[in-house]
């Protein structure tokens, strides 16, 4: 069965206030346990703020990208649902709890993994 990232950019909720933070946290997990309850969650959660470390292919370590001057994934879920157009319906779950908007990529399939 097809498994899907919906995510969403670094900054996508800096227009949250600080006083809704609560009511957003319940929204989102009550998403997530309607997710896990219908069998459809694998995993998810928010990305901390510019804590990314870049390892190349040579083992040299860098300090990651920034998120001002580079797109950066703010939070994601992993879901495994039999098609895009519901994929699409648990994206639109997830925003009106996060109350941003949500990216939906395919993740591509591997035998071995």
């Amino acid at each position: 069965m097809p498994r899907y990232l919906i995510s969403f950019d670094d900054g996508s909720m800096d227009h949250i206030p600080g006083d809704d933070w609560p009511e957003v946290g319940e929204a989102s997990h009550a998403v997530v346990q309607e997710a896990k309850d219908a069998g459809v969650w694998i995993f998810g959660g928010g990305v901390e703020r510019q804590q990314a470390t870049i390892v190349d292919t040579d083992g040299a370590v860098t300090d990651g990208p920034v998120p001002e001057t580079k797109a950066v994934i703010g939070g994601f879920s992993i879901i495994e649902v039999p098609s895009r157009e519901e994929a699409v319906r648990w994206a639109a779950r997830i925003a009106r709890a996060c109350r941003c908007a949500q990216e939906v990529r395919e993740i591509m399939y591997d035998p071995a993994s």
